[in-house]
């Protein structure tokens, strides 16, 4: 039961580095990954002519604070994973109960991330917006696509990837 328990402290430390080092990230290169955000939302790279242009969104403003929204979630991941990590840490010799109730940081950390990280990016940014049409803009890391062509796959781990791997 030991090695369980710091197992789940230390891959809650693990996603909570994650998730500092994407929003460090972020923030330190702000214009590179502020220009992602602004294709993806402005749609500029999907096919040409789909019908789902007139969800795109070029304001500057707007895609600005977009950004910020998706760095503040990435932050707030990164803040309650690291306090659930230490908080299960703390209490991995602790009785079941104190155990149980460490875990709500780490719970809170996960689900942030699932909203930033599904939600935003897949349900928001790759069906609301179709990123998954463009071939620059998609959000797949190229050692995905290319183990996704040996693997004969469609998908890259994090689901942000087109479904053409002939790409």
């Amino acid at each position: 039961m030991l090695i369980t328990r710091q197992a789940k402290a230390v891959l809650t430390l693990g996603l909570g580095l994650f998730a500092f080092l994407v929003t460090f990230n972020n923030i330190t290169d702000y214009g590179s990954n502020f220009a992602f955000v602004q294709h993806v939302l402005s749609m500029d790279t999907t096919f040409p002519g789909n019908a789902l242009m007139y969800r795109s969104i070029t304001t500057p403003a707007l895609s600005h604070t977009g950004y910020w929204i998706i760095i503040f979630g990435e932050g707030l991941c990164c803040v309650l994973l690291l306090i659930g990590a230490a908080a299960l840490w703390r209490a991995r010799r602790a009785p079941s109960v104190e155990f149980e109730n460490a875990k709500k940081w780490a719970i809170a950390g996960a689900t942030v991330g699932f909203l930033v990280w599904f939600f935003g990016f897949m349900v928001i940014g790759a069906e609301w917006f179709a990123m998954w049409q463009s071939k620059t803009w998609n959000g797949e890391h190229q050692p995905n696509r290319t183990s996704a062509k040996k693997t004969g796959t469609t998908r890259a781990p994090m689901g942000l990837a087109s479904c053409d791997v002939s790409a």
